[in-house]
């Protein structure tokens, strides 16, 4: 194993860590908490959590193995169902972020009828959809025997080792990309550049009264008013942001990974087996990434995770008061006596 394999393998064992660290903190933050509960769009960060853990306890572990052996990690069984959880998980995942996005655009360009249109019951159908959308490729790669080792990502997923059905597995392929990568980024591009325009509407309406309140206020101390153009720079820039870190981070870890596999099969660009390995640990890095895009950033999430160790500390603080209140042993013998 030459340098660039131990790096790459050290990338995946990283990865493979801080992801189950940063999901397992949002499962726990979503059982603690009733209100992230009560939430619609808690039930798919839940989704998405638990496909992010699938993955990393599933696809990661064999993927490492076959950095480090440069040969398939397990048997042929292993692999083809590592290969069919691959293949679903990456793709309900990115069908959750594009539910996510619609709920946010519901919520912000319709605040008024959001909780009539998106229910309970309305979150569970999209997820039936996402569920059944993204098995339905597994399924019939499964089935034509289209699941199996590659060497060029080191990992158990699709593959095509027959080469009189290379045709059925370029159509297959594109068209999985495109139902699985494709229409989740146009999802994610049409509701959050919608929710944009909304949240700018707005800023542009906060920015009117607030500089009409400025100038009414002309004995008011020139550092607040430094104050509340720097917090009106900041509300014009926290949406931008917010948005392009939605959408960049898709394109930045799925991108690069869609696209090498499609000019694998086009077999016009020759692709190197570390360039294979490193678009997939891009893709990899997207469940690192999720736990703190979509949660764990969030106000909500911060103060859940303060209850929960505040109230720790609390029990540990009293069951130390607790101890050294208790009365000594009269079995025991004490020094002074």
């Amino acid at each position: 194993m030459d340098i660039w394999e131990a790096t790459l393998a050290f990338a995946v064992a990283v990865l493979m860590l801080v992801s189950l660290l940063s999901n397992g903190l949002v499962l726990i933050c979503f059982l603690y908490s009733a209100d992230i509960r009560k939430q619609v769009p808690g039930l798919f960060i839940l989704n998405l959590t638990l496909c992010n853990l699938g993955m990393t306890v599933s696809s990661m572990p064999l993927t490492l193995a076959g950095i480090i052996y440069e040969r398939q990690p397990a048997g042929d069984g292993v692999c083809h169902v590592v290969g069919f959880l691959e293949t679903f998980l990456t793709t309900n995942s990115m069908l959750s972020m594009a539910a996510l996005s619609i709920d946010r655009w519901i919520a912000v360009v319709f605040p008024l009828s959001y909780h009539s249109k998106m229910r309970y019951r309305d979150a569970a159908l999209i997820l039936s959809y996402t569920w059944l959308h993204s098995v339905s490729f597994p399924i019939v790669a499964a089935s034509l025997s289209w699941v199996g080792f590659h060497h060029l990502y080191a990992s158990c997923t699709l593959y095509n080792k027959r080469a009189e059905e290379r045709t059925q597995f370029m159509i297959f392929t594109g068209v999985f990309h495109t139902l699985s990568f494709l229409l989740s980024l146009v999802v994610l591009c049409f509701t959050y550049l919608k929710v944009l325009k909304v949240a700018r509407f707005h800023c542009k309406r906060i920015d009117v009264i607030t500089m009409q309140t400025l100038v009414l206020l002309v004995d008011i101390h020139p550092s607040v008013r430094e104050r509340c153009l720097e917090e009106q720079k900041r509300r014009r820039q926290r949406a931008t942001k917010k948005i392009s870190t939605f959408i960049g981070t898709f394109i930045l870890c799925f991108a690069p990974y869609v696209i090498t596999r499609l000019l694998e099969l086009s077999s016009v660009v020759p692709i190197s087996s570390h360039w294979g390995v490193i678009s997939k640990c891009l893709a990899y890095s997207k469940v690192v990434s999720d736990p703190f895009v979509y949660s764990l950033l969030r106000h909500q999430y911060k103060k859940t995770w303060q209850d929960i160790i505040n109230r720790l500390l609390k029990r540990s603080s009293i069951n130390s008061s607790a101890l050294a209140s208790e009365p000594p042993n009269r079995n025991i013998p004490q020094l002074n006596e």
